[in-house]
């Protein structure tokens, strides 16, 4: 290894600078405990806060600000009282900040662990369609999964997807899930690049459907010489943001309030996969 290549591995002056204000703020017992309490319950005022942690006003106070300085923390006001909650920004941004500095984002694995016996993956049919866009729809319902607030025709679906990268995953005969690619740009220089859309069924959730979907896709991916996928997920979205890592994608970054759904702006986390020969290359 040559020594630009080394110094291109080394974690750059600014992260390092970043990472080091989040772990030494958390250097403190009182706030970790606090900030937990904060996850743990959602949204919370700073008194009732100071009774739940048994300290000062003043000292819960402190501790609140410090953490709201770094970002751990949003803050807005109430009436007289300060109401507390996650940013949700860090719920992503921290494990991140600690996978790198531990060297855990590689090598990173080719594909999930093989799916359970009972999911079933296949090529998207003509008949599939309907089941797709009723999945589709109880995925906007959950208002984490996508910005989409109608399911997309589809005429409109048939034209974004990229032929033979079209799945959906059946249990008992049942279609539980899908999965699709699309091209991110037109450019011949973008053509090994694809976004990954993945959704599964209300009532067949937590039963490694997306696993086996996922799976599926990214075997399908590199065999046909994409060398990128990527993908963009709420920061809420902790399952979709996990079975992603669990596929070898790694966390590029947050895309801070990009869009807005239902008056309220959203933040996404930045997820991309690389294919092993361009990851070799890198």
């Amino acid at each position: 290894m040559t020594t630009a290549s080394a110094d291109a591995r080394l974690l750059p002056d600014q992260e390092a600078t970043t990472y080091a204000e989040w772990f030494a703020c958390l250097a403190e017992p009182t706030r970790v405990r606090l900030l937990h309490a904060v996850a743990t319950s959602g949204d919370i005022t700073v008194g009732a806060l100071t009774e739940q942690l048994g300290i000062s006003q003043s000292t819960c106070s402190h501790h609140v600000r410090k953490l709201a300085e770094v970002g751990f923390l949003n803050l807005h006001k109430e009436g007289t009282a300060t109401r507390v909650r996650i940013n949700a920004a860090c719920c992503t941004g921290l494990p991140h900040a600690a996978d790198v500095v531990m060297g855990m984002l590689a090598p990173a694995p080719c594909c999930p662990e093989e799916p359970p016996a009972e999911v079933r993956v296949r090529a998207l049919r003509e008949e599939d369609w309907p089941a797709v866009r009723r999945i589709y729809g109880e995925g906007i319902a959950t208002g984490v999964a996508t910005f989409e607030t109608v399911v997309p025709g589809r005429a409109t679906l048939d034209a974004r997807w990229l032929p033979g990268h079209r799945w959906v995953a059946e249990i008992g005969g049942k279609v539980a899930g899908w999965a699709a690619l699309s091209p991110v740009s037109s450019r011949e220089c973008y053509s090994g690049v694809a976004e990954s859309s993945i959704y599964v069924g209300e009532d067949f959730r937590g039963r490694g459907v997306g696993k086996a979907l996922i799976r599926a896709q990214v075997c399908e991916a590199d065999r046909a010489g994409l060398w990128t996928l990527q993908t963009s997920v709420f920061t809420e979205n902790r399952a979709s943001i996990g079975l992603h890592h669990s596929a070898g994608y790694r966390t590029v970054g947050i895309r801070e309030r990009i869009a807005e759904l239902h008056g309220t702006w959203h933040d996404t986390v930045l997820l991309e996969r690389r294919a092993d020969a361009v990851a070799r290359a890198l």
